[in-house]
């Protein structure tokens, strides 16, 4: 995966679709009016061990993939997961990685976006915008 990533609650995600912010088509979002698009592959942010244990997996204040976590023999029930005799608080969402270099973009776009000069920037405006 790319350096640039981005972890995109559900719930985040499902007001931006509501707010016309956003589309999403099979595994791609765009941004408006920006129309940066992104990969998206479903993902998780571990917030805290639950029982008290340690994390025996060192993923307390991460982010993985679903497809990971099920390979750690992990199961997800909304904000909640377990692995083993382990529980953990999860936030539901979306690990975005843009779809192409930032300078391929700029070529598309054919001119210089209205907002930032890089990835991050551009998701910056969109955020402050959008949260």
């Amino acid at each position: 995966m790319g350096k640039n990533r981005i972890f995109l609650p559900q719930e985040a995600l499902d007001r931006w679709l509501d707010q016309g912010s956003v589309e999403v088509r099979g595994d791609e979002l765009r941004i408006f009016p920006e129309h940066r698009r992104y990969r998206l592959v479903e993902a998780v942010r571990v917030v805290s061990e639950v029982t008290g244990a340690a994390d025996p997996f060192g993923i307390v204040g991460s982010v993985k993939t679903v497809a990971f976590l099920l390979e750690l023999g992990a199961e997800l029930l909304g904000d909640s997961m377990i692995v083993g005799d382990a529980a953990f608080q999860v936030v539901p969402g979306w690990l975005g990685m843009p779809l192409g270099a930032f300078s391929d973009y700029l070529l598309e776009l054919g001119s210089a976006p209205a907002r930032g000069q890089s990835d991050e920037e551009l998701l910056a405006h969109f955020l402050a915008r959008n949260s």
